[in-house]
């Protein structure tokens, strides 16, 4: 286990000195934890994992929450400096950084940035995420099952909730039910239940809220959580009994358009050639103008991370890499539809993690 981490930090090391970079500098959140195991909360206390290509890595903690630090998996390799309530631990830090460039992980509080500013002049801080964005974007074999747990555990949680009744229900009621489920079949944490039915469902980031669903709606279904860390996302549309007029027209064409893509995917291919697959097939069908958002996200330990499948993208996709398809078609004051699931770059092109049925589903 030790071993594992010891190799993040040397690869991320060494990718902040390809990047031209001095080096790398980690808060608590998700790059912290994927480099060293430790996940503190984040707090007005300074936490900040040091990290140069050519000097050994450095991690300042408050003295209360060493003890910690010490336990996390992936800390035997790194040097412990605790400062104590009373000190400035921005002057601590200092003391670990040399002037230079060094790329700060995204989800620094803004606080703790400018108290480096002030207490370090000689360094300026670039966000990680813009300048090393494939840090945590290629998962080892480890990380891609625990995806495809916390996958499954999403499957499960739709073909339960299939089973419940829909009409006569309000969303925000569905919602709690696939937080149970998704809990119910090993979920830690829940991150979101989007459930969106009728009109709502052409705002693809709908809020469930008491709109009482009906007979002929369409819902879209959009969910996911944390399972031993690593994130599930998930999105099916059904239909409460009859769909409405031109839906299964819409269904059957983003349907073809996320197989699209998935084919589309390969070692080498662009992030944005996915992208241009899904949208290639809904344009042609006449909808272009009604698929408003990119086709994908990357997925590990956050919900949204790198790759991105969006125009423009043209980072090489590589064995390991995973991420959402989910293309969308969304007729304002009509309906919506969206299915997505989530994939894996093999060697030889894409395995899906998701196994849940993408043939319309029919609900009560």
């Amino acid at each position: 286990m030790a071993d594992r981490f010891l190799e993040r930090i040397r690869r991320a090391a060494g990718q902040a000195g390809e990047a031209g970079l001095d080096g790398l500098l980690a808060t608590p959140g998700p790059d912290l934890r994927y480099l060293t195991g430790h996940a503190p909360p984040p707090l007005e206390r300074l936490t900040l994992l040091v990290l140069h290509p050519d000097r050994d890595p450095v991690m300042l903690v408050p003295a209360l929450e060493r003890p910690a630090a010490v336990a996390a998996p992936g800390t035997s390799s790194v040097e412990l400096a605790a400062w104590s309530d009373g000190e400035d631990p921005y002057a601590v830090a200092a003391g670990l950084l040399h002037p230079g460039r060094y790329a700060i992980a995204d989800q620094t509080w803004a606080s703790h940035v400018l108290g480096l500013v002030e207490a370090v002049p000689g360094c300026t801080f670039v966000p990680r995420g813009r300048h090393l964005p494939l840090l945590r974007a290629r998962k080892d074999d480890d990380e891609i099952q625990l995806l495809s747990r916390a996958a499954a555990g999403a499957d499960a949680s739709f073909r339960a909730v299939k089973t419940h009744t829909f009409a006569g229900r309000r969303e925000e009621e569905i919602a709690e039910d696939l937080a149970e489920l998704l809990r119910a079949h090993g979920h830690q944490s829940v991150d979101f239940t989007i459930v969106a039915s009728g009109p709502n469902a052409a705002s693809p980031h709908h809020t469930a809220g008491e709109r009482i669903m009906k007979l002929g709606d369409a819902v879209v279904l959009d969910f996911g959580g944390f399972a031993s860390d690593y994130g599930s996302d998930i999105t099916r549309t059904v239909v409460i009994g009859e769909p409405p007029e031109g839906f299964e027209e819409v269904y059957g064409v983003v349907r073809r358009a996320q197989q699209a893509a998935f084919e589309a995917v390969r070692p080498g291919a662009h992030p944005e050639e996915i992208d241009r697959a899904a949208r290639a097939m809904i344009e042609d069908a006449g909808y272009g103008e009604h698929f408003i958002h990119r086709t994908g996200h990357g997925i590990g330990l956050e919900t949204h991370e790198e790759p991105y499948i969006v125009a423009g993208n043209a980072t090489p996709l590589e064995p390991g890499m995973t991420f959402s398809i989910e293309p969308g078609i969304y007729l304002a004051g009509r309906f919506g539809v969206r299915i997505e699931d989530i994939v894996a770059v093999t060697d030889g092109g894409a395995v899906r993690l998701n196994e849940a049925t993408r043939e319309l589903q029919v609900v009560r």
